[in-house]
């Protein structure tokens, strides 16, 4: 009888266990539809851990809805609709207009009152969370940007060991070497925080040739504060040899900065190597010439708002045009009654400088003018993080060296080049051969001032356009062709890009304004020791 009793509570006890268990999945994993309630959990939660808990919840999940509702909370875009709590939606920024899209379908919703949405809130800590969260999401983005991306924000955020297991399985799966490099020094930085011997010099090992500001803290940490002598070393070493990566690198960086401002110099300094080194006169006019190059690609960018890239690419011509009929005028005006004079050339470019600024102030006012860079120019190209080059310079440094070959095939290649070498070499003779070089004079000063208008457009990209635009480069002009060698187009190149990478590794040490001087100084005790420069002319052209 005791026998039948056991038997028939085993049976029960097992038919309870069979009933039990459907329902205790239930309750453990969630229904497909679960993410909605997910969301209005997250609205109606009362305090922040909740949402902490809500939100790791939603990291569980496969849906692709997931990231771009824990981005847009990130944000601060994750909105919900409080005559409708249920309705969550993001409101994002375009212009003027607010873009209003459900969370969970992504559908325009068209206009909706900002009056009855209502932002769901996080704090300091959620958002370091969210950070984390997306992170790891991104990383099994099959967009390899995003992964990379993803990378990056981990090593900012410190990740924790949790994220270990995760990382070293997307390092098996990787395929794209420069995110597996990424990767491998997360971990480090997850490993250099164990406790273990083994695992802290494995991270170093692991740290050693990373550039990112977060390691070099890491390593400076573990070479302090670390209890173990061999880490100490270790973390030193692997510091030291990264600190001189970095040196390295900044050294590259000093020189493509010098080489930028030597293109800007280069530009301002080849139109003048025409009217002072092949003519011989001193045109103070130089730097407004490059200020009206300057407004005209301010005024082309008015005339096509629109079209920021092709107003510029309009603007290289149009401002040669402009400038070159401009100083065609000066000189048939005014520069060949003084020919042989030229502390009168001197003072009448001067004026003539003061008359077009005044006009400048009068037609576009005394104010300084914006303009726009197109896309293509705008942002930079990362080298590695400590190194780093915008578009907008390195687009002008080709360009200047374009413009500058293009000059050299027009003197060496072209008609007006041989007449114009001619006219400069001996004007008696040059007439004596048919040359009309009263002509030829002006369409010299055209050519350069042209040039001048073109260097203009290019520093439209690097400044603000206003009527005192020119004046801070036509001193730096002169150095620049004086120290490369008198009409020596060579000279003017070597010359702008030595003066440019001369100013740039001497600012860090002496500032801005102490750098030019020294500069200065140099240039003089140069040409006291060559007065014709680095590479002076040969030939009849110097007798005369």
């Amino acid at each position: 009888m005791t026998l039948w009793c056991l038997l028939l509570l085993n049976t029960a006890y097992s038919y309870a266990e069979d009933v039990a268990t459907p329902a205790t999945s239930a309750a453990v994993v969630a229904p497909a539809n679960d993410l909605p309630n997910l969301l209005g959990q997250l609205v109606t939660a009362e305090d922040f851990e909740q949402k902490a808990l809500i939100i790791q919840q939603l990291a569980l999940r496969q849906e692709s809805q997931v990231l771009p509702i824990l981005s847009a909370l990130l944000e601060g875009q994750l909105h919900y609709n409080m005559t409708q709590p249920s309705q969550l939606v993001i409101v994002a920024t375009e212009g003027d207009d607010p873009i209003v899209t459900d969370a969970l379908t992504a559908k325009p919703l068209g206009t909706v009152s900002q009056f009855t949405l209502d932002m769901v809130s996080v704090n300091n800590a959620l958002r370091g969370e969210l950070r984390t969260i997306i992170a790891r999401l991104q990383l099994s983005s099959p967009d390899k940007s995003l992964r990379l991306a993803a990378a990056k924000q981990l090593i900012s955020n410190q990740p924790d060991s949790n994220l270990l297991p995760i990382l070293e399985q997307q390092i098996s799966q990787e395929s794209a070497s420069d995110v597996k490099a990424l990767l491998t020094t997360v971990v480090g930085l997850v490993l250099s925080q164990s406790e273990e011997l083994s695992l802290r010099l494995q991270a170093i090992e692991k740290l050693t040739g990373s550039l990112y500001p977060e390691v070099s803290a890491r390593l400076q940490e573990m070479a302090d504060n670390d209890a173990d002598t061999t880490v100490k070393h270790k973390a030193q070493a692997a510091l030291t040899k990264t600190q001189q990566q970095i040196k390295a690198y900044q050294v590259a960086e000093n020189i493509f900065f010098g080489l930028s401002l030597g293109s800007v110099l280069l530009l301002a300094a080849v139109g003048l190597a025409i009217t002072f080194g092949v003519m011989g006169v001193i045109n103070m006019a130089h730097g407004e010439l490059m200020m009206l190059g300057a407004y005209t690609t301010y005024v082309l960018q008015q005339l096509m708002p629109q079209h920021l890239g092709l107003s510029l690419v309009l603007s290289i011509p149009a401002a040669f045009i402009v400038a070159g009929l401009v100083g065609i005028a000066i000189e048939r005006g005014v520069i060949r009654f003084l020919y042989g004079r030229p502390l009168e050339t001197l003072l009448a470019t001067f004026g003539i400088s003061l008359i077009l600024q005044q006009a400048v102030r009068s037609i576009f006012s005394p104010l300084n003018r914006a303009v726009a860079s197109p896309e293509w120019m705008s942002g930079s190209l990362e080298i590695n993080p400590v190194w780093s080059i915008t578009y907008n310079r390195l687009y002008i440094l080709l360009f200047a060296l374009a413009v500058f070959f293009v000059l050299l095939v027009v003197l060496k290649r072209t008609a007006l080049g041989l007449k114009l070498r001619a006219v400069a070499q001996n004007r008696a003779m040059a007439r004596a051969v048919g040359v009309r070089a009263d002509w030829m004079d002006a369409l010299t000063f055209g050519l350069g001032a042209g040039i001048a208008g073109i260097a203009g457009v290019a520093l439209s990209q690097l400044t603000n356009v206003g009527p005192n635009l020119g004046q801070a480069y036509i001193i730096d002009s002169f150095l620049v062709v004086v120290f490369g060698g008198v009409g020596n187009l060579w000279g003017t190149l070597v010359g702008a890009f030595g003066l440019g990478i001369a100013n740039k590794f001497l600012e860090p040490y002496a500032g801005a304004v102490l750098a030019k001087v020294l500069v200065l100084v140099f240039i003089i005790l140069f040409i006291q020791k060559r007065p014709r420069g680095l590479f002076p002319q040969k030939g009849r052209a110097v007798e005369s």
